[in-house]
């Protein structure tokens, strides 16, 4: 009554949003992104002016899309990490489906651009690939079944996580695209092991995985041409692995200086797939070494803040997120180095690539919303009253 009379009582309203962000996000993890954008537009310069050429368009034609696409990037980055944890999951659970759609059109919809491989849309002016979309609502669904199922009287979450990433992964496989299969499926193994799984049960799925790359060597030509270039003791001097091979043994220590570099005049994916190549060959292995150790300082700071996590989602779909972005790393410089077979996998923020771009702004807006210092217990403290008890 008193309340109808003389009106509800003022509620504070708290800090800002932009002050309260800024002074909760973890920096660091901004920076290092930051940065490696700006590498990327640095070896974006170098690399992709002789494929404009080629292709009769202006020499910064591929750079400007790329600042674009970036900046796009970094907004979509910003907006999640704004978020809370509860709309991060409602926003990553609706991007999944609407991915996975997409992903679902694709044989029938789709264009492989002359690459064997049908994983776009083309738009006219771009163009999309579903599946650097899904990757983080992926995580985040598996993330929320997971962690449903901890849940007194919960869903067999493990399980139906484990049904959705099968089919996802063999969508995947058919397009083909085995690296971001090999991707989505290593980041829900290092969830599902965090989430409790057995390691017999991980070594058994170990051993599926490894029945299903025998018969996919058998059955796909395209896999297994790159398995047998990948084994073979000698490298082809004109394939992309032996320009990449050369290019990064003619770098040295410091490069051969700016604009000097010659692989970027015989790959055709010196801007995306084998960047790398380009950043070794130009500035050398200083250069290759500060682009890793950025990457560490967001998979380590990353892992260093959700070890102090106490919601069980946000452990785990912050590490599959942080899995995803570390490993997708790895694996495009395993590739240039040939420590893995070819896969066809961007550099996050520093490869060419609109959806790749986007998509990775994406998902690391939500770790950085995921990782926010939030006011509660730290999960040792909690362990050890329970102990205490």
């Amino acid at each position: 009554m008193t309340e109808m009379v003389y009106g509800a009582p003022r509620v504070a309203t708290g800090d800002p949003v932009l002050p309260r962000w800024w002074r909760t996000v973890d920096k660091w993890t901004l920076g290092c992104v930051v940065a490696l954008f700006g590498i990327g537009l640095m070896l974006g310069l170098a690399a992709s002016p002789p494929l404009a050429a080629r292709n009769g368009l202006s020499p910064f034609y591929y750079v400007s899309r790329q600042a674009f696409f970036g900046i796009m990037a970094l907004l979509a980055m910003a907006g999640f990490s704004i978020l809370s944890p509860a709309n991060v999951r409602r926003l990553g659970v609706i991007g999944f489906a609407f991915s996975f759609v997409a992903l679902m059109f694709l044989p029938v919809f789709g264009t492989d651009f002359g690459k064997g491989a049908m994983r776009w849309y083309s738009l006219g002016f771009a163009s999309v690939q579903p599946s650097e979309f899904l990757k983080p609502g992926l995580v985040i669904m598996c993330a929320w079944l997971m962690a449903a199922g901890m849940t007194v009287g919960g869903p067999p979450g493990r399980r139906l996580s484990f049904v959705i990433v099968s089919i996802v992964v063999a969508f995947l496989a058919f397009q083909p695209d085995f690296g971001q299969a090999c991707l989505v499926l290593f980041a829900w193994g290092v969830m599902y092991f965090v989430a409790g799984a057995p390691m017999l049960l991980l070594l058994i799925l170990a051993g599926v995985i490894v029945s299903m790359g025998v018969l996919a060597y058998s059955n796909s030509e395209h896999f297994a041409r790159r398995i047998d270039g990948f084994l073979s003791p000698d490298i082809d001097p004109r394939t992309q692995l032996g320009y990449a091979t050369n290019a990064i043994q003619e770098g040295g220590f410091f490069g051969v200086g700016v604009g000097e570099g010659q692989v970027k005049w015989s790959l055709p994916d010196a801007h995306t797939d084998f960047i790398i190549a380009v950043a070794a060959e130009e500035y050398g292995l200083v250069c290759v070494l500060a682009i890793i150790l950025l990457y560490a300082v967001i998979v380590l700071r990353s892992f260093a803040r959700l070890m102090r996590e106490r919601d069980p989602f946000i452990r785990l779909a912050g590490t599959g997120l942080t899995c995803a972005f570390g490993v997708q790393a790895f694996i495009n410089m395993g590739v240039a180095v040939r420590l893995l077979p070819a896969k066809g996998m961007t550099l996050p923020f520093v490869s060419y690539g609109g959806s790749s771009l986007i998509a990775t702004g994406i998902a690391v807006g939500m770790l950085l919303a995921f990782t926010r210092t939030r006011p509660q217990g730290e999960i040792g403290d909690i362990l050890l009253r329970r102990a205490g008890r």
